[in-house]
């Protein structure tokens, strides 16, 4: 082993020496001076107060899916987390049933449109000639009454062909009246054609209302969005009523947060907010109060608020989590400094003024808190530098050395 006696005979040039000796100098002094820190500025900038909440996303109109009729599931065509649009075919039932329904239902239309035609192409003509028939069978009678009237004053006939005579009259009378009333039953505005075409629209009803039935079997989104939920498969009995998938529609989004009771007097509805997901920290957006519960829950002592996303990005899904700061107050030109700079900051609130290399302890009375910023009402002007935070091993009366003059 090399002794280190050896190393003190040793004669070392001159230029080594001096080199040396500066640099032991140098370190001296440095440590004499202090650490160097990056100083903290106090500035005059506008300013906001927030408050930060976590919460979960909540689509405020979940569209329940259910089943219109009792029936048997046939297929199903999507699965849970899939995004659909409006009337993508989502699931159907079994339509035996149903398509048996429309066919008679057709078939009803078919017959009552029979009917009605054939009131207009052979009723009504047969009515028209048959009144034309009973009106000259009318004619004649009258003119048989006159001429039997006649001989009878004049006692060619008897009282027995004068009876005849006036019994052809009254029949000819009633025969023409009742074919002038089925004539005109028959024509356009008549009663029969009434009740044909009044069949004719129940029929047509008929046929909507089991194509409705049919619809039914075949379930569509009725809006675009996002399915949560799926609570059916291929084969299942389902029944009318039952929910068979959960929709989150697209579009619309709420955060739910909760908030301890004594910020209550903080929060008011219309006050704005910048929400990121901690899944995307990253990529922020904004959102606003729409709702503050007034019931306080007794268990956890806070207070439900709902916000609405101004603008839904395309990452945001039901129930995720994310960090709300609320805007609860805002200043313009006030003094303010980093939260990091500020000790003791819930009790008394000092912090380390630079003042001629040294660092100097100094109270401070704050005002609004923002995001890692808060409002100096006492204690600091503009311009002053702090000692940061990140300096953790400076103490009040120590010697530091700052990059700027």
């Amino acid at each position: 082993m090399f002794p280190i006696k050896h190393l003190l005979n040793i004669r070392w040039p001159w230029w080594l020496a001096l080199l040396t000796a500066g640099l032991v100098t140098y370190a001296g002094l440095q440590w004499w001076r202090g650490p160097l820190v990056q100083p903290d500025v106090v500035k005059t900038m506008d300013m906001v107060q927030t408050m930060v909440a976590s919460g979960r996303v909540q689509n405020p109109n979940r569209i329940d899916i259910s089943a219109q009729i009792t029936s048997t599931v046939s297929s199903v065509q999507v699965r849970e987390g899939q995004k659909v649009k409006q009337g993508e075919w989502l699931l159907s039932l079994d339509n035996h049933e149903a398509q048996a329904g429309l066919q008679l239902a057709l078939a009803a239309v078919a017959q009552a449109r029979s009917r009605l035609r054939q009131l207009q192409d052979l009723n009504e003509p047969v009515a028209a000639q048959a009144q034309v028939q009973a009106e000259s069978n009318l004619r004649a009678a009258e003119k048989n009454w006159a001429r039997t009237e006649a001989l009878f004053d004049r006692a060619f006939v008897g009282q027995a062909a004068k009876d005849e005579a006036e019994r052809q009259l009254v029949s000819a009378q009633a025969q023409a009246l009742i074919q002038a009333t089925q004539w005109h039953s028959v024509q356009s505005k008549g009663s029969e054609v009434a009740n044909a075409q009044a069949a004719l629209q129940q029929a047509l009803a008929g046929v909507e209302a089991a194509k409705a039935r049919m619809a039914y079997t075949r379930i569509v989104a009725p809006r675009a969005g996002t399915l949560i939920s799926r609570n059916v498969e291929m084969g299942d009995g389902v029944q009318a009523g039952k929910v068979l998938l959960v929709l989150s529609p697209e579009g619309l989004a709420e955060l739910v947060v909760q908030l301890d009771e004594k910020n209550m007097k903080w929060v008011r509805l219309g006050q704005s907010a910048v929400v990121s997901a901690d899944a995307y920290p990253d990529q922020l957006f904004k959102a606003e109060v729409v709702f503050i519960n007034p019931g306080v829950d007794p268990l956890r002592g806070s207070v439900e608020v709902k916000l609405k996303v101004l603008e839904v990005p395309a990452f945001l899904t039901q129930d995720m989590t994310v960090s709300v700061d609320i805007e609860i107050d805002k200043r313009t030109a006030v003094l303010q400094l980093p939260l990091s700079a500020v000790h003791s900051i819930e009790l008394a609130p000092w912090v380390l003024l630079v003042r001629d290399g040294h660092a100097v302890k100094s109270p401070v009375t704050l005002g609004l808190r923002g995001l890692g910023v808060a409002q100096v009402l006492t204690g600091l002007t503009s311009g002053d530098r702090l000692v940061p935070g990140a300096a953790s091993t400076v103490q009040d009366g120590d010697r530091i050395r700052t990059n700027t003059p």
